[in-house]
């Protein structure tokens, strides 16, 4: 027994001044927190999106401020597009220490509505853009043999199961076990780099309009019959907007690298359905939505409605069979 120990730290940092961070979808919410952080933190920090307007915008203010910046249009979906991010980033400043496989979008309908496209494109981002960062940049943090760290943007999603977000969702649970097993490869080396995987709630960011990035040769034709997607995406932009600031979600995430914390849980809130999920699964029940879900977006309190009717008509619609609860 190691009495609730970590039998594999790993490595990790402990000083970002002067060294080099990569930020993936840092043209805005968490990723541009995370960038603004390691400029704070005196980092050089080179900005990769695929947005390029807005990209080149952050790193502008953030130039503007003070920052060593360096903007790089990037779609991280394709493995060139990232193995060109590297190239940029050592050509400019020599190494990369910290890096964040942050970048992500959400689209898809129900499992069997989604097509081929949503799979293609969320997966593309979400998962291809991570598995195409560590491949690409581990290898050069490695060689270079100082501390440094990666951190992949998963979610809280990627611990649970709800309906409507089968594509969203298996994207984050995969990012969650290659997370755990590139930590504990990285500590079987005895590596100097430290893992971190990022599993967030709401918070407040772009995503819900994620699809203004979307290829064209991955859009949708209209479908009619389709489980109101319109309803769904007005309901989760309510979450959004109500979610934790991106800024606090950067704190947390620097706290966390330092005390080499692998899970960052940025929502204690939602802990609940993550325990009753393992324990589901230890005693081999069917999935279920908890009713305690309510909670995590208040609304209720002391068996009372907290929330506007707005969130409890759009989480009725996402969750209807917890509709009777919200009456």
């Amino acid at each position: 027994m190691n009495n609730g120990r970590d039998t594999i730290v790993g490595g990790g940092m402990d000083s970002f001044a002067g060294r080099v961070a990569v930020v993936t979808g840092a043209a805005s919410g968490i990723g541009r927190a995370l960038a603004e952080q390691c400029a704070r933190e005196g980092m050089k920090v080179v900005l990769a999106d695929v947005e390029e307007a807005a990209l080149h915008s952050a790193a502008g203010e953030m130039a503007k401020a003070g920052a060593t910046v360096l903007a790089v249009r990037t779609d991280v979906s394709r493995a060139g597009d990232v193995e060109a991010l590297a190239r940029t980033t050592l050509d400019a400043f020599g190494g990369v220490h910290l890096l964040f496989n942050n970048a992500g979008v959400s689209g898809g309908s129900s499992t069997w509505e989604s097509t081929v496209a949503d799979w293609t494109w969320v997966l593309g981002v979400n998962l291809w853009g991570v598995i195409h960062g560590v491949r690409t940049f581990v290898p050069i943090m490695l060689r270079q043999d100082t501390p440094g760290h990666v951190v992949n943007t998963a979610s809280v999603t990627g611990l649970v199961s709800l309906p409507y977000g089968a594509l969203y969702q298996a994207s984050k649970h995969a990012v969650v076990t290659i997370s755990e097993s590139l930590h504990l490869e990285l500590g079987f080396l005895g590596a100097k780099v430290g893992v971190s995987v990022l599993c967030p709630a709401f918070v407040q960011s772009g995503i819900v309009d994620a699809a203004r990035n979307r290829p064209s040769e991955l859009l949708n034709p209209p479908c009619e019959g389709c489980t109101e997607p319109a309803e769904m995406a007005k309901a989760h932009r309510r979450l959004v907007e109500a979610g934790l600031a991106p800024e606090t979600v950067a704190r947390r995430v620097f706290q966390a690298i330092r005390a080499r914390q692998f899970y960052i849980l940025t929502h204690p809130e939602a802990n609940f359905l993550i325990r009753a999920r393992m324990r589901a699964i230890l005693a081999q029940r069917n999935p279920a939505i908890h009713p305690r879900l309510l909670s995590l977006v208040g609304l209720r309190s002391n068996g009372k409605h907290a929330a506007p009717a707005w969130l409890r008509a759009g989480m009725g619609h996402l969750f209807p069979r917890l509709k009777p609860l919200l009456e």
